[in-house]
């Protein structure tokens, strides 16, 4: 992992994604022996955080940012599998290496924890273990909901899933300009969204003109969307949550 290892790090209390990543229950006893085992790493957008069946001697969460997960086949294609955003969790416990590559998207920090005293912490900090235990769960339960976008959704209701999740997993790159606004830089190219959804660059394009067109979202150049009601916007996606935001 070539990346600049960052000297002046957020303290865990101070951390953005504090109440939402893996450390999100332990108490200042446990945040202080995080804070032993932690480094912070940064990633230009484009470069690879992680290799596929590389022995990896970390595991951590995205605080700002966002990467991507994509397999390779024997034959050389590949497909992009799932999207990290801030607070995902990177790498797994007991495993050597990740099935993926992890390439960032946009510029990403990352907070890491050397992998072998993180692995003593799960023994004996049930905070951190359980809470992984939660976010494993959570993101089970995201890729079959995926599944759901990639078989069953129309075009426009999968450009419109992928917006909202960003939009609702994102908060702290929001800003709200008027009440009920929701205001965000988009992470992905068009190419890239459409490798994700399974669709064509020229559908991507056209579905995103459409929902502007609509009024649904509105666009300064081709990356900084205002949604300025996500209730539509969750009825374009075919969803019926609440649209709060995603933990």
């Amino acid at each position: 992992m070539d990346a600049p290892v960052l000297n002046n790090g957020p303290t865990c209390s101070d951390c953005p994604i504090r109440h939402r990543a893996v450390c999100a229950r332990c108490d200042v006893d446990e945040l202080e022996q995080l804070e032993k085992i932690k480094y912070y790493r940064s990633f230009e957008a484009g470069q690879t955080i992680v290799w596929s069946d590389d022995k990896m001697d970390f595991v951590g969460s995205v605080v700002t940012g966002i990467a991507t997960l994509t397999q390779a086949m024997e034959d050389g294609r590949t497909q992009m599998v799932g999207l990290l955003l801030p607070s995902d969790f990177v790498g797994r416990p007991g495993r050597d290496g990740s099935p993926y590559d992890v390439v960032a998207t946009s510029d990403v920090v990352m907070c890491c924890f050397r992998k072998r005293p993180f692995e003593q912490m799960m023994q004996e900090t049930p905070h951190i273990a359980q809470r992984l235990l939660e976010m494993t769960l959570d993101e089970l339960d995201a890729a079959r909901e995926w599944m759901l976008v990639l078989g069953r959704k129309t075009a426009r209701e999968k450009i419109a899933s992928l917006l909202s999740i960003i939009a609702r997993r994102d908060p702290q790159q929001m800003n709200a300009p008027r009440p009920g606004a929701v205001v965000f830089d988009l992470p992905l190219t068009r190419e890239a969204m459409a490798d994700y959804l399974g669709l064509t660059l020229e559908t991507v394009s056209r579905q995103i003109s459409a929902l502007r067109r609509d009024g649904v979202i509105a666009l300064e150049g081709k990356r900084h969307v205002t949604v300025s009601d996500m209730r539509r916007l969750l009825d374009e996606a075919g969803d019926d949550s609440d649209g709060g935001h995603l933990n």
